[in-house]
């Protein structure tokens, strides 16, 4: 499953933080889907997106509930440092 998350420009992050979630993110896909190739991108687009390609209508629902728990939970695992 190939997940693609786009984060607006006009979004201030800290330096490194798309690079941090997308790890973070990375790490929770794979324990909800272990036996599938997973592959996570994020980056700098001009709105907030989040696109799941080979996933069911599910996976990418179960995805966004994921983004949405890593996103909420960042200050336990993103340090800006």
């Amino acid at each position: 499953m190939r997940v693609e998350v786009t984060i607006s420009k006009l979004t201030q992050l800290p330096p490194g933080a798309a690079d941090a979630l997308a790890c973070e993110l990375t790490r929770r896909i794979d324990q909800h889907y272990p036996d599938l190739p997973n592959q996570v991108t994020v980056r700098y687009a001009s709105a907030n997106n989040l696109s799941v390609f080979g996933g069911a209508k599910e996976d990418k629902e179960r995805v966004s509930e994921i983004l949405q728990e890593t996103w909420e939970s960042a200050d336990d695992w993103f340090n800006a440092s």
